[in-house]
């Protein structure tokens, strides 16, 4: 089986340039594979052992990638849109073309911790109910949660549309915040879990996915890629 791929394509899934831009600009001899250029289009080089450069930049060839955006509210965790901001829209324009998608989604007004990747297993793993990954979130909400609503929290709640929540996790803080923790994504889950409670949601954050926090230095609106070891922690730290 031949896992070698063309040159231009494996540039083009890197974000580089369109396709016909990377075949002019390996035409060009301004692409370096293995530290020699490379002027064929159609060269084929293995993804996992070449190292690939372009006007002397080394490119990252990964198949698949891996970010972590502080999604600001008034944002869509959509792909696109005609009329609204979309969190692809607060890409370079070089990730822009990589063909990364949301993990699952954050409400328009939620904030905080978002996984972007082109990976459709791994955003699978992350969001079934099967796999069991936390994700805390941290609310202020109109009135004050208390020991009676983490006991429902803990038995799982049925929703007024008959939606059943599996069991989650609410912890209380000062006044009318507190932090949930859930082990599924369902529509609006944590706005309406709170709501049926009679706590309606004012300020909603995304803190952490499974182990991975979000990180203190990342401001709103800004992303990064994740190290192996980032990636480790989602799924080693419920």
């Amino acid at each position: 089986m031949d896992l070698k791929e063309r040159l231009d394509k494996i540039l083009t899934g890197s974000g580089v340039a369109s396709r016909s831009e990377a075949k002019k600009l390996i035409r060009d001899g301004r692409v370096m594979v293995d530290g020699k250029p490379v002027q064929s289009p159609e060269e084929k080089i293995d993804r996992e052992n070449s190292e690939v450069r372009f006007d002397g930049e080394l490119i990252d060839i990964s198949r698949f990638r891996y970010f972590i955006m502080n999604k600001p509210a008034g944002v869509l965790s959509v792909t696109e849109d005609r009329k609204q901001q979309t969190v692809l829209d607060l890409l370079s324009v070089r990730d822009r073309n990589l063909g990364l998608f949301p993990v699952g989604r954050l409400d328009k007004d939620t904030e905080g911790l978002l996984l972007l990747t082109n990976d459709g297993d791994f955003s699978h793993k992350i969001i079934s109910p099967s796999s069991a990954i936390s994700k805390v979130y941290y609310a202020e909400v109109d009135g004050i949660p208390n020991d009676d609503d983490v006991k429902a929290f803990s038995e799982g709640l049925m929703l007024g549309d008959g939606t059943r929540c599996l069991p989650a996790r609410l912890e209380l803080k000062e006044d009318c915040s507190c932090l949930v923790t859930v082990f599924e994504g369902k529509y609006h889950q944590v706005k309406r879990m709170l709501a049926s409670r009679g706590k309606p949601v004012r300020v909603l954050k995304r803190l952490s996915v499974g182990g991975l926090i979000l990180p203190e230095d990342l401001k709103s609106g800004e992303y990064r890629e994740l190290d192996n070891s980032e990636l480790c922690k989602i799924f080693n730290g419920n």
